[in-house]
């Protein structure tokens, strides 16, 4: 080779030759320099920059007009793999034709997430597929697959899985920690994970923001022990943005920059996405954890290496071979009709009491603020098409057959100095994100227009209450008032966005009037010489309505056949990326409008378009039919016409549960799901909605169902028939469930689906392959997977409350073992139930341990532990304390079998303390634990 030709160009040799001779070539600095999340190039070697991370979680994000699919819950809703898999590749594509034309379009795409939606609360519900590991994962495969590519070198694009690990809460995201116990740790949320990796379709992970048993998850040592342990793959560890800082900034784990950074490299974090697209923060830190000794030369070394394997897996080396370099699919027919589909694939339909479909030449009442929207969120890309409720339900049965009434309160607002108007203005009615940008959080609000001033004729705006007091106001063009940095308020844009919102406000009641508080900037309207702005102290403002939205809506639907109310919510007001919910109800506002459509015509469907479920039992009851899809995309509205005229008979199911009221719901931050009997899984209350519920306008039978155990798998097969009149599609569902067991195993559990399409009166025989791994549980006394013996229910049908058939069978596994305390000792987190107490960190970098959770006292209940046959043994808990505490050994009946008083100078400052205890025999162990105490593990000899 020549100095022209290094070898890490000569595609002849393996791809450990060519990293290694790559990274034999870069200088300390170089090395250091890729690390950070936008690489600098390194000319002299003529290698480029790099950035990781391009958003593409439903298509390409933040770059401009892009193909917009719908919402991840709503691919989730889909149930279908295939069709996940081709808008993956879809998305794929257009991700190549676009960097193509912009290099600014990263290849490394941070999608999809997989955080399982625990609780529909959480404010990025939005993101996840479902609350089930199996559908999660499943979908999270073939999106992934088609992202990827199928060549076996190269990758179209190489996907990273958000976020590692255990994370459904915007609240106190960064410094909150989730208490995650060994069981629910295997058996939930790396079940989500492990699918995909060991597929070969993702190039890495990204962490999550929180701590997970009080330790960072970039500082996780399952990154190590878990993640790269499932595949002989490289995989990149991409921080999560500005969280390496936090390590130090909000969670105060480290003193010193240096100090974090070094612990996150050792613990596997390779790039790290912070300070934006300034490098030298996280350079300095890492050359300064080098020089003090914090980090070594060959961590850094494998971490560059892992991000070059993924620059080389991705062509950039062999410009010539990459089969995907020529890709230029962008928003092509073919495209278009897929991001349709996806969309008629999505919608689920909840209630029908025969109002469904709609016969051609109904006369139909649109309502609702989201009748004529097609809302985008936070990692969408910009519209190329736009289709909305209304759009779609007039092309299908004529403009002539369709009335619309939105339904918002139209007010004018009077100060002191007079009506609140928006002056005329020359400014163009630009789209937010139209010119794409690698960081939208930092688009500022308008300043090309003129501020609304008071005094002369009124504006009349259109205002919105989307729930928990959030109010929007919009002028007669279309445009909502917002405030920009220079604090004016200005008519100025499309739609509510941005990572702070500013087209929020709140009405405060104030003497006779109300103050109008900007929730954005926490700031007052007043009125200044210049016009409108924000201040401390706000001006007095009077809300005069001018028209009620429920008496339009009522007005329009006595003069219809049938209404169509749609509901739900904008994606960027309450429940987003940064602040979950407080309610599953639906908005005062939008509740007041389908009950003024129901009072004026019985004959109403409400249609809910959301990010996530709503506690709608009083519409449930109400009203003759209900249907939910998540935000579809560009083409949500033709697609939510063509299912109401019955072109396409609903297939969507509910990736998640949907609970009657707020009080079925755990509490946001309790991730133990097994022992707060959380999602369908564990829930044995009565939902509004179950997991996997959907219904059709055919009829489904089932029948001859068998399960036979062969080899390493249960076979099971059954017949699904279509006994309706239309070609419909059917989602069958497969649950399992053990007969009997000694620990708390869920009610039913998603082991295999299939989405298939029967013409009328077609039948058909499907088989599924069930891994007898599947029916496993982690067994915290063994600490390991384990398929105990006995005897197992398979349950087949059209969701997880909707059984058809059921069929037993006896797996023969392994028997329960008491657990060996001598030999093994007891791990504090491998506990059987716990009352009043979280799992803590052991130590900084590995292991768990036990505190009290509050100021009560703390409960550990360790069941059959075998303390031998001497009739004595010596108990020697590990144990930390801060101040005055105490660690109490008991039987079940209260008898008191040690005590200790640990004192320590401080949470990992550990002691060990002898007891004699006069015991034999299998007990269950019951450890009390009061004050500042972290408890590790107990060990028992003698």
């Amino acid at each position: 080779m020549t100095d022209k030709s290094p070898p890490f160009r000569d595609t002849t040799l393996s791809l450990d030759e060519r990293v290694d001779d790559l990274l034999s070539r870069l200088t300390r600095e170089e090395r250091i320099g890729m690390l950070h999340q936008f690489a600098p190039a390194v000319e002299r070697l003529g290698v480029g920059a790099f950035r990781t991370g391009q958003e593409a979680l439903h298509g390409v994000a933040w770059m401009g007009p892009a193909t917009v699919f719908p919402q991840a819950v709503g691919l989730g809703a889909t149930w279908n793999e295939a069709l996940v898999r081709r808008v993956g590749e879809a998305v794929g594509e257009e991700i190549r034709a676009m960097r193509a034309a912009d290099p600014r379009v990263g290849l490394n795409v941070w999608a999809p997430t997989v955080n399982l939606l625990r609780h529909p609360l959480w404010g990025r519900n939005e993101e996840g597929y479902a609350e089930d590991p199996h559908l999660t994962s499943a979908i999270a495969v073939a999106y992934t697959r088609g992202l990827r590519g199928d060549h076996p070198v190269y990758w179209r694009t190489a996907p990273v899985l958000k976020h590692w690990l255990a994370h459904n809460n915007e609240t106190d995201r960064d410094t909150c920690s989730s208490s995650v116990r060994p069981r629910v740790l295997h058996e939930y949320d790396l079940r989500a994970f492990r699918p995909a990796v060991e597929a070969g379709a993702v190039a890495g992970v990204m962490p999550s923001y929180n701590l997970v048993n009080g330790r960072p998850n970039h500082l996780s040592p399952l990154l190590r022990t878990q993640l790269r342990t499932w595949t002989d793959q490289s995989l990149v560890v991409c921080s999560d943005a500005g969280a390496p800082s936090n390590l130090v900034d909000s969670e105060h784990y480290f003193a010193t920059h240096e100090e974090a950074t070094a612990a996150a490299l050792r613990a596997g974090v390779d790039s790290f996405t912070d300070h934006g697209q300034d490098s030298s923060p996280v350079v300095d830190r890492v050359r300064g954890a080098l020089d003090k000794g914090l980090v070594d030369e060959e961590t850094v070394d494998g971490a560059v290496r892992r991000i070059l394997r993924m620059r080389f897996a991705l062509g950039e080396f062999d410009p010539g071979l990459d089969p995907y370099a020529g890709d230029r699919a962008f928003d092509t027919p073919e495209h278009r009709a897929l991001a349709r589909e996806a969309a008629e694939q999505a919608v689920v339909l909840l209630r029908n009491d025969g109002l469904l479909p709609l016969a051609r030449g109904t006369r139909i009442a649109v309502a609702g603020l989201l009748a004529d929207e097609c809302k985008l969120d936070w990692y969408s890309g910009t519209l190329l098409h736009r289709s909305t409720p209304l759009d779609g339900l007039r092309e299908r049965f004529g403009p002539e057959n369709v009335s619309y009434a939105e339904g918002v309160d139209r007010v004018r607002l009077r100060t002191a100095a007079g009506w609140v108007r928006v002056p005329s203005s020359s400014g163009s009615a630009a789209v937010r994100g139209a010119e794409g940008a690698l960081d939208p959080a930092l688009l500022g609000g308008r300043t090309d227009q003129p501020p609304l001033t008071a005094g002369g004729d009124p504006t009349e705006f259109a205002m919105v209450d989307w729930g928990e007091g959030l109010i929007t106001f919009r002028d007669p063009d279309g445009m909502y008032l917002s405030v920009a940095e220079d604090g004016f308020v200005r008519a100025s844009a499309d739609q509510p966005g941005g990572w702070v919102v500013r087209e929020t406000f709140r009405l405060e009641e104030h003497g006779s009037g109300h103050l109008l508080a900007h929730v954005g900037t926490g700031r007052y309207l007043s009125v200044a010489a210049e016009g409108l702005k924000v201040a401390e102290e706000g001006d007095v403002f009077e809300v005069v309505v001018t028209g009620r939205g429920a008496d339009e809506v009522a007005d329009a639907a006595a003069d219809a056949d049938v209404v169509v109310v749609v509901a739900g919510n904008d994606p960027h007001i309450n429940g987003r990326e940064t602040e979950d919910r407080t309610t599953l109800g639906l908005p005062e506002h939008q509740e007041r409008l389908w009950r003024a459509a129901r009072a004026a015509n019985p004959r109403t469907a409400l249609v809910l378009v959301s990010s996530y479920p709503y506690a709608v039992a009083d519409a449930d009851a109400a009203l003759p039919a209900l249907l939910w899809t998540a935000h579809g995309g560009q083409a949500a509205g033709t697609a939510l016409a063509r299912v109401l005229a019955g072109d396409v008979s609903p297939a969507g199911r509910l990736p998640q549960t949907w609970y009657a009221c707020d009080a079925d719901l755990p509490d946001l931050l309790d991730y133990d799901v097994i022992g707060s009997r959380q999602t369908y899984l564990y829930d044995d209350g009565t939902p509004l909605y179950p997991f996997g519920h959907g219904l059709s306008y055919a009829a489904f039978t089932y029948a001859g169902l068998s399960a036979v155990r062969a080899a390493g798998t249960v076979r099971v097969s059954f017949t699904v028939a279509n006994g309706g009149a239309i070609e419909a599609d059917e989602v069958a569902q497969v649950y399992v469930r053990a007969a009997t067991s000694g620990v708390p195993r869920p009610l039913r559990q998603l082991v295999a689906h299939r989405r298939v399409r029967l013409a009328p009166g077609a039948r058909l025989r499907l088989e599924f392959e069930v891994p007898v791994a599947d029916l496993g549980i982690w067994d915290v006394a063994r600490r390991r997977w384990t398929v105990p013996t006995g005897r197992y229910t398979f349950l087949v049908g059209a969701s997880s409350a909707d059984v058809r058939l059921a069929a037993d069978l006896l797996v023969d596994g392994e028997e329960p073992a008491a657990r060996d305390v001598r030999r093994d000792g007891l791990e504090a987190a491998d506990y059987d139930e716990q009352h009043g107490t979280v799992i803590v960190d052991r130590a900084k970098e590995s292991g768990d341990a036990v505190a009290v959770a509050g100021d009560g006292p703390g409960e550990l209940v360790f069941r059959h532990c075998d303390f031998g046959a001497a009739g004595r043994v010596t108990a020697s808990p590990e144990m930390s304390a801060a101040g005055p505490a105490s660690v109490e050994l008991r039987l079940s009946d209260g008898t008191l079998l040690a005590s200790y008083a640990p004192a320590t100078g401080g949470p990992y400052d550990y002691v060990t303390a002898d007891a004699a205890v006069p015991l034999s025999g299998v007990h269950d162990l019951h450890v009390r634990l009061r004050g500042p105490v972290r408890l590790a593990r107990i060990s028992f000899g003698g």
